[in-house]
């Protein structure tokens, strides 16, 4: 069978569409020739800014008329001619441009509602304690080997001039918000950590827009008086390639874990409410993961609680924080 047009879908979040970047190096290692596309939700696609041998990034805007946004989707992916799609998504939109794309081989997991559609299905089995790469890769062995490669992103030499006037001096990273309260190290731990640090090094708070606040009050709340606000002002880029430069990398179970793993960063990653057996735990060659271990109610649930259910965040709180 023949794979020199091929599609990889990931329409997830930030973090997933990182660690699709697992399955681009594998294909590519395999088929150096082939035109690699990869499909994004609107707002990820800047990951793959400058991809060295990706082809094409093709984005779905899902807040701009959902289904007739999916129908035009796949117009466009039918006239790419794509020979092979590989879909990493378990969900229906994503099944349905798999099953009509009209390429020849086509491979998904078997949760997805289209799969009996698909030419090659896997299972999607979360806490059996493989990363989620191992499941990825499961999708395409069939095409390559068991072998599994880890992520990769490549900032730019432009993405380097951004962060160049921060990278003078010894350095750590932290990106202390997520999406969800419960996987989202206590503030207070924050500001302790900041605290623990040496006066000599200085602190890098990164995150989105929506993060600056919380930034600031850490900022505001910690005697340490090197620590400067980022959040905001550097793309996912340019913060995957501050992070590369950091001494460490303080994450929660978030995106920016899995920013630190596509450049092999070191990273300590704090998992509150969620476990590594899950498998989204980092990969970086210098990593450790920082938990509460003996709770009963822990995992609460695979992606977090706006809040606890308990009312005490015993996995956030009680964490014992490991200062360089």
């Amino acid at each position: 069978m023949i794979h020199h047009n091929i599609l990889v879908i990931q329409t997830a979040f930030i973090g997933d569409a990182i660690l699709a970047s697992s399955v681009l190096e594998k294909l590519h290692l395999f088929y150096p020739k082939a035109k690699l596309t990869i499909l994004v939700r609107k707002g990820n696609e800047s990951l793959y800014a400058e991809h060295p041998f990706l082809h094409e990034t093709l984005v779905w805007d899902k807040q701009v008329g959902k289904y007739k946004s999916l129908f035009g989707l796949l117009k466009t992916i039918r006239l790419r001619k794509f020979d092979t799609v590989i879909n990493l998504h378990r969900y229906a939109s994503s099944g349905f441009l798999t099953a009509f794309s009209k390429a020849t081989y086509t491979s998904g997991y078997d949760k997805n509602p289209f799969s009996f559609l698909f030419n090659y299905k896997s299972k999607h089995i979360i806490g059996d304690g493989r990363h989620e790469i191992a499941r990825y890769n499961d999708l395409i062995e069939l095409i390559t080997d068991k072998s599994v490669v880890k992520p990769k992103l490549y900032p730019t030499y432009k993405h380097f001039l951004k962060i160049e006037a921060f990278v003078g001096q010894s350095f750590v990273c932290m990106a202390p918000s997520s999406v969800w309260f419960t996987k989202q190290l206590p503030k207070h731990k924050w500001i302790e950590l900041c605290n623990a640090l040496s006066p000599k090094t200085q602190i890098y708070l990164l995150g989105a827009l929506s993060d600056i606040d919380l930034c600031e009050e850490i900022k505001s709340s910690s005697n340490h008086s090197g620590i400067r606000n980022l959040a905001g002002t550097l793309s996912l880029l340019e913060s995957c390639e501050l992070m590369k430069h950091a001494k460490m990398n303080y994450v929660n179970d978030s995106a920016p874990l899995h920013l630190a793993t596509a450049v092999n960063a070191p990273t300590t990653a704090f998992f509150c409410s969620t476990i590594p057996a899950y498998g989204f735990y980092p990969l970086s060659y210098q990593s450790k993961v920082i938990e509460v271990q003996s709770l009963d109610c822990r995992p609460c649930g695979l992606h977090g609680h706006k809040t606890c259910p308990k009312n005490n965040f015993r996995c956030g709180n009680d964490i014992q924080l490991e200062p360089m």
